[in-house]
């Protein structure tokens, strides 16, 4: 499967943007899919992922509550919706896909390019 990651931006404190996620092949239904991020200096680490119903989704703690993953297998995308946006959730953002729920980078046999986020203050 190949993914395409776009709606990254410039945002301010506080505002809100939406990742989308588009994949190509038949088999994105298959797929858990989950987002990570990377900030300059650091390593990737784990956002969300949601499984391939979307009925069951799995949050890292700094974004709990703040965003929310989501996807359409009609139309093969997944989403991150992301509302009270901090500096510090300034990254580029990759969605992935595995074949389960998992939050380790490791486990995800797809990656797309990625999208830059940037909060400002």
């Amino acid at each position: 499967v190949q993914l395409q990651a776009s709606g990254g931006g410039l945002v301010q404190a506080g505002g809100s943007l939406r990742l989308s996620c588009a994949a190509s092949g038949r088999t994105f239904s298959r797929y858990a899919m989950g987002w990570f991020r990377q900030a300059p200096g650091k390593e990737r680490e784990f956002v969300a992922v949601i499984n391939w119903s979307g009925g069951s989704t799995v949050y890292a703690d700094s974004v709990k509550g703040r965003f929310t993953i989501s996807r359409d297998n009609a139309e093969n995308t997944v989403y991150l919706q992301m509302n009270s946006l901090k500096p510090e959730d300034t990254a580029i953002y990759y969605c992935a896909a595995a074949l389960a729920v998992r939050v380790m980078r490791e486990t995800y046999g797809y990656w797309g390019q990625g999208t830059l986020v940037t909060v400002s203050s």
